[in-house]
Parts: C-alpha cells; structure tokens; sequence
C-alpha cells in the first residue's frame, strides 16, 4: 500500500516517511479488520456533526480512505489514538477493513496526550470540548498550562481563557457548542458573577442575535449599576473600558478598574497558583 503525509503535527512526528524505520514493525502502515478496532476511552470529542460524517462517508465511496487511522496493539485487538469519525464513516459504510498505522503507546497519560493534541491541531473540536481536552491534559498528565499550550502550539493566555468558559453554567457552555453564541459572547458572559443577570444577557443574545460589541456593552451597563453618582461617566467609561481591554491584553485575564471620587483600584483576577506564578512573571518582566 502506498503511504500518504497527509498526518496531523501531533502524530507525523512520531511516524517517520520509512517504515524500516521502527523497531519491531512499530508504526508501519496496515489494513487492518475493523471488527478488531477498539474506541480511544479518552476520546477528547464529545460531539460528532452527521451532516459532516454523511460527507466524509461520500468521500470514502468516491476515493476510499485517504488519511489512514491510527492504533495501538492491545491484547489481541486495536485501541483507536486518532481518527474516530474515519472509523465510524467505514464502519458505517460496511467495509470491513480500513488502513491504519500502529505505533506503540505504552500509558494512558500518553493515549490522552496524542488524542487531543491530534483533535485539537486538526481543529476539530469546539471550545468546549477544547476547554476540557485543556483541563484533562492538567488534571490527567500532570502538565501544567504553559506545557498544554507548547505541546498544542498556542499561546499561554490562549489556553487560559479556553480554560476559564469552563466556569459557564451548563446550558452557556452548551449555547457555545450549538454555535448560538461564539466565544466571544462567552468571554463576555463571564465578567457576570449574577447567574441571573448573565442568563438574562445570554437570553436576549441569543434571542436577537446580538453581536459580541452589543454584548460586552450590556455587561458593562450591568457592572456600572449600583454603583455612586458618576460625573461625566460617558466619558470615564470610555477612557476605563480602553485601559481594561489593554490590560486585558497584555496579562491575558480578567481586569476590572474601580473609580472612586480620588483615585481607585485594579483588580487583576487569576485562577490557580500557576497562573498567579504566570502574571508575576508578566509584572517583573515590567519592572525591567
């Protein structure tokens, strides 16, 4: 069979272009039955769209399977790394076969790795299931946010923010995942710390189709109630929200400026030791 490079990052780095390269026959490419093939229980996928499986499974009739899947050998059978929406277009096609390469992965910390590095540099996950693939590399590998966000090629503070729509209650997070609203409107969402007044803004966000600059305005509107008597506030609030954005920015979290008659404060808010660690980092670096 002819080999393809048609790999994902995650994975083409662990198969080389010759398959006498391996020890033991590991990582060459086969036609393997699919009755032996085995879901990846850490699957990082939660949601799989037909209509994009209906067009794969057509693609498959027409040129067969291009970009082959990827295994390991366990006890007898294989246990799916990457290529889970492949496997159920064949299988849903009737083949019996399908080709794939095996490599040899020897824990399950390894298994979660490859999973979502090869989901997540393929693009194929939502922000949700981005945000907990992000988690479960942390809680699961023992990998801190700045070695997710190496091993997955983006920035720290990208990773932290996928992290923090984690924070959403359910039915947001789910909203997100529909595609009601973007991440954007999800960021937003999360300056509300009133569950009622967030479900409020996300209601009418939804319902109206609000863009994310409309929705970030009525999160402001709501942080400035009961607040005291503000003096010229249109043009405070102005010169405040581009302070906040920069700063935002710049330390890649949640900042809040609080005027008072003389002066006021800063409120930098962080959301586990090692991002606290990360923006003291930020400040010395400041300082030099």
């Amino acid at each position: 069979m002819k080999k393809t490079n048609r790999l994902g990052r995650g994975l083409s780095a662990l198969i080389p272009e010759r398959e006498d390269t391996f020890p033991n026959g590991s990582g060459q490419l086969f036609e393997i039955e699919v009755a032996l093939i085995r879901a990846n229980p850490f699957q990082p996928r939660l949601d799989f769209d037909p209509v994009a499986l209906e067009e794969l499974k057509q693609s498959i009739k027409e040129k067969g399977v291009i970009q082959p899947i990827t295994v390991r050998k366990v006890d007898g059978y294989y246990e799916l790394i990457a290529g889970e929406r492949r496997l159920r277009a064949v299988s849903e096609l009737g083949l019996d076969r399908v080709p794939a390469y095996i490599i040899e992965v020897n824990s399950k910390e390894e298994m979660l790795e490859l999973a979502i590095i090869e989901n997540v540099q393929r693009e194929k996950l939502n922000p949700i299931e981005q945000a907990a693939a992000y988690q479960r590399l942390i809680d699961e590998c023992n990998l801190t946010q700045d070695e997710v966000a190496r091993k997955i090629g983006k920035e720290r503070s990208t990773v932290t923010n996928i992290i923090r729509l984690l924070k959403l209650p359910a039915h947001i997070q789910e909203s997100l995942q529909r595609d009601e609203i973007s991440t954007g409107h999800a960021r937003a969402l999360l300056a509300v710390e009133d569950g009622k007044v967030r479900d409020e803004i996300w209601k009418k966000v939804v319902k109206n189709k609000l863009s994310v600059r409309k929705t970030e305005q009525m999160v402001q509107s709501w942080s400035n109630q009961g607040t005291e008597k503000k003096v010229s506030r249109p043009k405070r609030s102005v010169f405040i929200k581009k302070v906040e954005e920069d700063l935002r920015e710049l330390l890649g979290t949640k900042v809040v400026l609080r005027s008072k008659k003389e002066g006021g404060s800063i409120e930098v808010e962080f959301y586990s030791p090692e991002d606290l660690n990360r923006l003291l980092e930020i400040f010395e670096k400041l300082k030099e």
